[in-house]
């Protein structure tokens, strides 16, 4: 038996998420390494051959069902490299001077981005992986990519919610929202919804309707649970519409009859 199989039941989990929410999305795993060659060692795992973006390498896995592999060197720009930790935030990344006049009027604007982005910190890993979830080839990975639609999304945190509630934030940094996702959820071990960006959306083949929830996986069976106890209730995805002109009372009523 694996480790990913000794700790997670992955078919569950991923039946659980099908029966639940229909995803139409892979869900993935992302893992960081401290070497090149512990990251080579994933099974059936592909190097690109290209340069790409971080969002591009994601895709591959998530629509594509690929294992891929990627250092900074794969990457294009620093963007990509820094969230994950695999190249230096130095000085010339944190001052942002690429995106004043593209995304930020001037260039203290690109660095108050910079700053304000959720990061891994340089200097432990210097490649990462990702994979489908099913495929069972990261033990564990340290993070879950799930896309959703909006729909989706809520009864997924609601499902999240259920059992000893906390109430859930999130952040936005607006360009390069892979800090409010993959960036701060592997800083943080924090579930960690983002509005994937424009380039995620250009380069990372994220649909215009899907939302990006990256979540370390040991939240993963609580938030079936709650699916399942949600469903008993009748909460259910797909959401019908009950109609804005009619008395909303009998609707209510199936779910708070006392």
């Amino acid at each position: 038996m694996t480790k990913i199989e000794e700790f997670y039941d992955w078919d569950a989990i991923l039946a659980g998420l099908t029966k639940y929410l229909r995803l139409r999305a892979t869900p993935i795993g992302m893992k960081l390494f401290e070497t090149v060659e512990e990251m080579e060692k994933v099974d059936r795992i592909r190097r690109p051959k290209f340069i790409h973006t971080a969002d591009q390498i994601v895709a591959q896995a998530c629509r594509l069902g690929w294992t891929v592999g990627a250092t900074a060197a794969d990457f294009v720009g620093a963007q990509c490299g820094a969230v994950m930790g695999l190249r230096p935030q130095d000085e010339a990344w944190k001052k942002g001077e690429n995106y004043a006049g593209v995304w930020y009027e001037t260039t203290a604007d690109a660095t108050n981005h910079q700053s304000a982005m959720t990061v891994v910190p340089a200097g432990q890993f210097t490649a990462m992986a990702v994979s489908p979830l099913s495929s069972k080839r990261l033990n564990p990975p340290d993070i879950c990519l799930i896309y959703m639609t909006p729909a989706q999304m809520i009864l997924f945190i609601n499902g999240l919610q259920w059992a000893g509630y906390k109430k859930l934030d999130f952040s936005v940094v607006g360009e390069s929202s892979c800090a409010d996702s993959w960036g701060r959820a592997l800083s943080t071990g924090e579930p960690s919804l983002s509005l994937p960006c424009f380039a995620e959306r250009r380069y990372g083949g994220v649909m215009e309707d899907e939302l990006l929830m990256a979540i370390p996986p040991a939240y993963l069976p609580k938030v079936i649970e709650g699916l399942a106890a949600l469903s008993k209730n009748g909460l259910r995805y797909p959401i019908p519409q009950y109609g804005i002109q009619n008395d909303a009372r009998a609707g209510l009523a199936v779910s708070y009859n006392k």
